[in-house]
């Protein structure tokens, strides 16, 4: 049973590709009658003829990876391109350290715990560059003994 020629017309008529035409096994002797584009139009509207869907490249694997990535996996030395600076840039670092300072400072000042004057005195110094982190504030705090006497 030799159907090239009925594909060829078939994937003309449904505009798709010749791979792409999918002929009922079962009315195989149908198809091999049907010599004109008219016939072949005719079987394609009883569904004789259709059209297979679409083979697209599978995400499975892809998604896989990235839920792993959320986890903090697949990201080793050998995965990265550039220097760390460049993947998390200073000032990135720099913004994010300095709001959680000033969000301490500001809670501490608001809670009375310090005094305006010395909140002011450490948001300049934090604005300088003194401290790491909020840890390293705290630990100046109590080095220096500026919680407010009650």
């Amino acid at each position: 049973m030799n159907l090239k020629n009925q594909r060829r017309m078939a994937s003309e008529s449904l505009k798709i590709g010749k791979n792409r035409v999918w002929i009922d096994p079962e009315r195989g002797e149908d198809v091999e009658e049907a010599i004109t584009r008219e016939e072949i139009r005719k079987l394609i509207s009883e569904g004789v003829i259709k059209a297979a869907p679409k083979k697209g490249v599978s995400r499975g694997r892809a998604r896989i990876n990235q839920i792993k990535r959320k986890k903090g996996l697949r990201k080793g030395m050998g995965r990265r391109k550039g220097k760390k600076t460049a993947r998390m840039p200073r000032k990135e670092l720099w913004k994010i350290r300095i709001r959680a300072i000033r969000a301490y400072l500001k809670n501490l000042r608001d809670r009375r715990i310090i005094q305006r004057k010395i909140y002011r005195r450490l948001y300049l110094l934090a604005k300088g560059g003194i401290f790491r982190n909020v840890a390293h504030v705290e630990q100046y705090i109590d080095s220096n003994k500026l919680k407010r006497r009650r």
